[in-house]
């Protein structure tokens, strides 16, 4: 399953709270969407919050580490950007 989670990137905290699950990343996108608008039109980076693959089950509230998620879902296409940087 997808979930936003909510992640500053700080090392010192490895717990990662689960801000809403999805069925598909088309529905995570749009709930990232909605959170960006409620928080004040900021941007995906500004807000804390990621789109991730969750490899146990978990509800909104949880704390999940590193280990419980990833980026993709398993066999699933990683558009040619995100393998690829933009510059040389």
């Amino acid at each position: 399953m997808f979930a936003l989670i909510y992640d500053t990137h700080e090392l010192n905290k490895p717990f990662k709270q689960v801000l809403s699950i999805h069925k598909s990343r088309e529905t995570a996108e749009r709930a990232l969407e909605k959170r960006m608008a409620r928080l004040g039109k900021k941007k995906v980076w500004e807000c804390d919050t990621r789109i991730v693959w969750l490899k146990e089950n978990a509800k909104p509230g949880y704390g999940v580490t590193e280990n419980a998620f990833s980026t993709w879902r398993p066999g699933e296409t990683i558009p040619y950007g995100e393998l690829h940087p933009d510059c040389d």
